[in-house]
């Protein structure tokens, strides 16, 4: 398997095309499995089952057609996005609500390393915060795709994103709960490094090597 981690921030359009053509090499043989970590410029993105309605404020940033499951979500500087490209077929996980349960747990147990306990809801894809006396709110998005059992797409963490920038959509179309990230519950991480590698630690340890 092959990671690949841009410290820089992505042109949306050109990852969509990279993703797309590495399903196509894995399909056909002639490419490897792969787990991509970057970010990106502030944007908005739509999947399958985006409601225009959700869409608040089209003119702050741009929106793109993300081809995954799902509905609007935010991207932009301060959140990680990963997107594990893994031949689920080969891996025996040709069950989608397995495959997004799985990577639920490789978010919860990576931010378990920072001391930030955090959960599944039922009903709702992600993972979550808070508890009886907080707030809860979604801290990671979760949004796939596969073709011919081969994954794209992925996970959104919040680690130190400008939470005002998701005024302009109602995230995952949920509007009885708020968005989070690791800095607004309490919990500076300098630099995504760190991050990246308990994330890929975790990865590892639930998909394997």
């Amino acid at each position: 398997m092959e990671w690949k981690v841009d410290k820089d921030c992505i042109d949306y359009q050109m990852s969509l095309m990279f993703m797309q053509e590495r399903v196509k090499q894995i399909i056909n043989g002639s490419g490897d499995e792969l787990v991509w970590l970057l970010q990106y410029e502030a944007l908005y993105t739509s999947g399958t089952s985006a409601d225009p309605q959700d869409l608040r404020n089209p003119d702050l940033f741009p929106v793109f057609n993300a081809g995954r499951g799902g509905k609007y979500t935010y991207h932009g500087p301060g959140q990680r996005v990963i997107y594990p490209i893994l031949n689920l077929r080969s891996r025996n996980i040709c069950d989608l609500h397995k495959y997004i349960y799985l990577l639920e747990e490789v978010v919860i147990m990576t931010l378990d390393n920072f001391g930030i306990n955090s959960h599944r809801k039922d009903g709702h894809t992600g993972v979550w915060v808070g508890t009886r006396c907080q707030p809860l709110k979604k801290i990671a998005a979760i949004g796939v795709r596969v073709s011919k059992w081969v994954s794209y797409h992925g996970i959104a963490v919040n680690l130190y994103p400008d939470l005002s920038h998701y005024d302009g959509i109602i995230p995952c179309g949920i509007k009885n709960f708020g968005v989070t990230s690791v800095k607004e519950v309490g919990i500076e991480i300098k630099s995504f490094d760190t991050f990246d590698k308990y994330f890929k630690k975790s990865f590892i340890k639930i998909f394997g090597e």
